[in-house]
């Protein structure tokens, strides 16, 4: 593929992030997941019996979407809902041994991605590439989850 005429750093820099999501999106595509499918079962797997107002809110969505998430979560066995003992109301969702499975691995993709994406430069290379992102990112505000 030939390199787009990109000019500025930026451009490059929103080159390399297109590479990486797009390597992110065929690794999930694989496991016939959307995107939030996946970033959800990733989150249950890091926080297991999150609420659903916890999912809602880290994904940036409504509690009514995050419910259509999780039901077509649950009707493929990879989420399970359990009610709060006391509190019928109120539902944990867990990730299932099968939903676990399923997103494990994505963190040795992604550096495999990285690894590609950085070939090119030889360590010295990658070491002043790191510090001065490091500069650039240290004046910048620090994203929120």
């Amino acid at each position: 593929m030939d390199a787009p005429d990109l000019t500025t750093s930026l451009q490059l820099i929103r080159w390399i992030g297109w590479a990486q999501r797009k390597a992110a999106e065929e690794w999930v595509r694989e496991r016939e997941l959307s995107f939030e499918q996946s970033f959800v079962l990733g989150y249950l797997g890091q926080n297991p019996g999150a609420i659903q107002r916890d999912i809602a809110q880290m994904t940036r969505t409504s509690a009514a979407s995050v419910s259509s998430l999780l039901q077509g979560l649950e009707r493929r066995g990879l989420v399970e809902r359990r009610s709060e003992p006391g509190n019928e109301r109120v539902k944990r969702v867990f990730a299932t041994p099968a939903g676990q499975d399923l997103v494990a691995g994505f963190d040795v993709a992604m550096a495999a991605a990285d690894e590609t994406i950085l070939a090119p430069l030889d360590e010295t290379e990658r070491a002043t590439l790191q510090a001065l992102l490091q500069k650039i990112t240290a004046e910048l505000p620090q994203p929120t989850r």
